[in-house]
């Protein structure tokens, strides 16, 4: 992290524009899922985050101008059963990038969020393989793990996978937030993902957690 920042100031005088998208889904019931994968998730996911916005904006303060564009996802404003650390992970992105967004723009920095919904790439194999070797597929939370697995590989590989797009749908919104001379302090991507924000807003936690039931098996003794 150091040596890439301190290249690009060595060559630019700063970082113009950051962009935040390391991430991938540790998937499994939350008592589960060993505490050394719990770390991996945030470090990845959050931590690194906030170390590389540490270190660019000094640069971006100096030259009164940046833009930090911090990749979340419509999970970061919702909760699928099984994804717990993850979508932790992506609530924390979104506070820290609002916070963020306050503390700089009066130095000329612009945050904004990027909240894609179902994105035609490798993260749905990387979420299944999160809980091989690490997460039982048997004991109280077995045949939970087996189906919150089976739907998140069914979500990138049939019928639910129509919806998602392609990267270049992601990329477009970056680069339109980079460039903008207002950037929004959120994008959301895909239809989707606007589909699924809406409903949740609109259902009372209750409503929410009984459309969950229907979808996934509530584990029980």
């Amino acid at each position: 992290m150091n040596a890439a920042v301190a290249a690009v100031e060595q060559a630019e005088g700063a970082v113009g524009a950051l962009v935040n998208n390391a991430g991938y889904s540790q998937s499994g019931a939350i008592e589960d899922v060993p505490m050394e994968q719990v770390r991996k998730q945030f470090e990845t996911n959050v931590f690194g985050l906030i170390r590389m916005c540490q270190l660019v904006l000094p640069g971006m303060r100096k030259q009164g101008d940046g833009r930090i564009v911090n990749v979340s996802s419509m999970g970061g404003r919702l909760v699928f059963p099984g994804g717990g650390i993850y979508h932790a992970t992506k609530h924390a992105v979104e506070a820290l990038s609002d916070a963020l967004r306050f503390e700089v723009r009066g130095f000329g920095v612009g945050v904004s969020i990027i909240e894609p919904g179902l994105i035609k790439t490798e993260f749905g194999h990387a979420a299944v393989g999160s809980m091989e070797g690490t997460i039982a597929d048997d004991g109280a939370y077995g045949r939970f793990n087996r189906e919150v697995a089976a739907k998140t590989a069914g979500a990138y590989e049939g019928s639910m996978s129509r919806m998602a797009a392609p990267p270049d749908a992601v990329a477009r919104v970056i680069q339109r937030a980079i460039e903008s001379r207002r950037p929004r302090p959120r994008y959301v991507v895909t239809v989707g993902a606007r589909a699924m924000l809406l409903t949740r807003r609109l259902l009372p936690d209750r409503g929410w957690d009984a459309m969950m039931r229907s979808q996934f098996p509530q584990p029980r003794p």
